[in-house]
């Protein structure tokens, strides 16, 4: 089951945290998230998979800034979120996708117990300005069924910003580091 926004509304500071709230951004059955003014870009021209890489951060201006295609940004929600007995997930929003953004490719579920800003993993079709404290993206909850074990990570949980993949980790867990 998908909570409507009204009960999202109501478990505000319960099993949901979302920091700054402001119930405009309330849908029916979602709450949308803003884009933080920070984007940032892997260095490298090759991401290998067991290696931790280079960023570099930009800003975006008031007045927008335009995004290339075939490049990845990472950028971030504006909103801290914190959940509790229920599952996260994360989509971007309808009016924004039509505009050839889309603002998670792969990582829109998130898991029961995690806590911190939404890294959001951007990419165009065509180029395109956009701009900070845009409403980028919505996230509704789903209730979950039977025992559980809340979101541990010693990569993404209390992040306090972007986070480039950190999958690099996995690697030195593999080979006994």
């Amino acid at each position: 089951m998908i909570l409507s926004g009204k009960e999202i509304q109501r478990r505000l500071y319960s099993d949901i945290i979302i920091e700054p709230f402001n119930v405009a951004q309330l849908n029916p059955n979602s709450y949308n998230l803003r884009l933080h003014n920070e984007l940032v870009m892997y260095t490298e021209p090759v991401l290998d998979m067991k290696k931790d890489h280079a960023i570099r951060t930009l800003t975006i201006p008031q007045e927008g800034m335009v995004l290339e295609p075939g490049k990845l940004y990472l950028g971030r929600t504006v909103e801290y979120t914190r959940t509790e007995s229920l599952v996260p997930m994360l989509e971007g929003r309808s009016s924004i996708g039509r505009l050839g953004l889309f603002i998670h490719i792969t990582a829109g579920f998130g898991d029961v117990g995690f806590c911190g800003f939404w890294t959001l993993e951007m990419f165009c079709v065509q180029p395109i300005r956009i701009y900070p404290d845009v409403e980028i993206c919505q996230i509704f909850y789903h209730t979950i069924e039977g025992a559980y074990q809340s979101y541990i990570s010693n990569k993404y949980q209390n992040n306090k910003g972007i986070q480039p993949s950190m999958l690099y980790k996995d690697f030195q867990h593999e080979d006994g580091l």
